[in-house]
């Protein structure tokens, strides 16, 4: 079950994690993640004009990070800190506040309600995304990126936890699918939580 959205005042948009590593050729590809691309450029440019703010939250993964096999963690290395895999893919359009998440050596984060905000290239530990977040007086945030099933799902629950209404915007996921269905499954856990699919 999908639905239009209008925008309002009191949004923000949220991308979540659309990384090189995430992209087709990254060191852990989301099947198509590329994709969401132009579609999330469409909302970036409507938030925009409209004066609403927009969000990237970004994997930020020291060497060693507990997340990697190397580690004991379940993937391989990604989104190291200061690497070409880590950076935004280069068609995504950066217009807005970036956030950063497991940043520390342990333990993970896949949620963007984690993350922390970044100011003249410095991490602000007091800076949570959901302070920031109610501090720009947002109620309710538009979510799209990678991956459906791990850190959009995480970001999605999280933020409804922390009392935001959610939106996710359907054509602005995909999912790794490590269990066939991981993706289709991820989105009705995130709706029944009370979430809209958009």
């Amino acid at each position: 079950m999908t639905q239009e959205i209008r925008l309002q005042p009191g949004d923000a948009l949220i991308i979540v994690d659309v990384q090189n590593d995430f992209c087709p050729g990254g060191a852990l590809a989301v099947p198509q993640g590329d994709q969401v691309v132009p579609v999330l450029n469409r909302w970036i440019e409507e938030f925009h004009r409209r004066g609403l703010p927009v969000v990237y939250t970004q994997d930020w993964h020291p060497q060693g990070h507990c997340s990697f096999r190397d580690q004991g963690g379940p993937w391989p290395v990604h989104c190291v800190q200061d690497t070409p895999g880590a950076a935004f893919h280069q068609d995504l359009l950066v217009k807005g506040e970036i956030f950063r998440k497991a940043y520390l050596p342990e333990p993970d984060a896949y949620s963007g309600m984690e993350a922390r905000r970044v100011q003249d290239g410095r991490l602000q530990e007091d800076q949570p995304l959901p302070r920031w977040l109610r501090e720009q007086g947002v109620r309710r945030v538009l979510v799209g990126g990678l991956a459906t099933d791990y850190c959009v799902r995480a970001t999605v629950l999280d933020a409804l936890r922390e009392g935001f209404q959610v939106v996710v915007l359907r054509d602005g996921v995909r999912a790794v699918d490590v269990q066939p269905g991981d993706g289709e499954r991820a989105l009705r856990e995130m709706a029944e939580a009370g979430a809209v699919i958009a």
